[in-house]
């Protein structure tokens, strides 16, 4: 039985995946494909052998083809537009991040979506990693105790050319939301505050600012620093990042793409004075997919019993707040209160 009509809006590259998901379900239709060029998305439905309604409105889509789910994989300055018109024709939404291009923007659509009483959702892939929720309960069970100090190191110099060479900020804008998001996810905290110096290093081939380092501070006086770069060129960090989390009995390390594992202080009695630590390994139990599979199984899954999704538009505001927090740091040259963005 067909549970979730869906309309798929923007048939770029981006949209494969989302549409290979639709298509291995069984509780899933794609009835409606909508994209500016109504021939990209004849062709990419030609491709997976799709028939469905071609259109290049979204409201029509909605209204003709009775979806009642909506994938929007459109570009983010369209992302308020194509969310704010399927919720208020009673859509859910799964979105590509970032939920749009502003704090006020967001703030509308988390509103909207609360009190349609609709479900809007922002693809965030690398919560889904084995090891990332492994690090996760590393950090929650290991006894490294309070964490003090979170460590996060971004160091990658890839050559895309097209629109991020030209961005005024590539790195916060385009990429450090995962960074931050994942930050929100392993510890299960969310800062209060933000200074960030933002910049543009020797040798970059951005036109904007392509490293930053931010500072957040948590209600209890920890301390998240982000380090990135995405013009370094040599030694590059995994995509998931390279961590370190010091907390008051401990430490735990997680290079983004090796298993996780900790170094909890022995007390002296057990280790006779010396001082010593104990090693603790991750254990890589989460049986989930990852990836985009992986948050998308967590989205549909909500939408089916009920709730509301890890990355639901109320929470991902939070990752979201951290980005703009850390842009109108240092552009005011200040630090930031979240509270001002949320």
């Amino acid at each position: 039985m067909t549970k979730f009509r869906i309309a798929v809006i923007g048939c770029g590259g981006m949209s494969k995946a989302w549409i290979e998901y639709a298509l291995q379900r069984e509780d899933a239709a794609i009835v409606a494909m909508v994209d500016l060029r109504k021939e990209s998305a004849a062709a990419m439905a030609e491709r997976y052998g799709i028939s469905c309604g071609i259109y290049d409105d979204v409201k029509q889509a909605i209204t003709e083809s009775g979806a009642n789910l909506v994938f929007d994989i459109t570009i983010p300055e369209s992302h308020a537009t194509v969310a704010t018109t399927a919720m208020e024709l009673g859509c859910d939404v799964l979105g590509e991040k970032p939920m749009t291009v502003s704090m006020e923007e967001a703030r509308r659509l988390v509103a909207l979506a609360e009190r349609k009483e609709r479900t809007y959702a922002i693809m965030q892939n690398r919560r889904y990693l084995t090891q990332i929720r492994a690090f996760r309960d590393l950090v929650a069970t290991a006894g490294i105790g309070e964490i003090g100090f979170v460590n996060a190191d971004f160091f990658l110099g890839p050559h895309f050319g097209g629109f991020r060479d030209a961005m005024e900020s590539p790195l916060l804008l385009d990429m450090a939301i995962h960074t931050f998001d994942q930050a929100r996810l392993i510890t299960g905290k969310d800062p209060v505050s933000v200074y960030c110096h933002e910049f543009n290093p020797a040798g970059s081939w951005y036109a904007g600012n392509a490293a930053a380092i931010c500072i957040f501070e948590y209600a209890d006086g920890g301390v998240f620093c982000y380090r990135g770069s995405w013009c370094a060129e040599g030694s590059p960090t995994s995509w998931e990042a390279q961590w370190r989390i010091n907390g008051s009995s401990g430490t735990a390390m997680w290079d983004g793409t090796e298993a996780p594992f900790a170094e909890v202080v022995v007390p002296q009695q057990e280790s006779n004075g010396t001082g010593s630590f104990r090693r603790v390994e991750a254990e890589l139990s989460w049986q989930g997919r990852n990836g985009h599979h992986g948050c998308l199984d967590e989205m549909f899954a909500a939408l089916s019993e009920g709730r509301k999704p890890e990355t639901n538009c109320t929470d991902n505001i939070k990752s979201m707040a951290m980005v703009y927090g850390a842009l109108q740091s240092a552009k005011e040259g200040r630090k930031v209160l979240l509270s001002e963005l949320t």
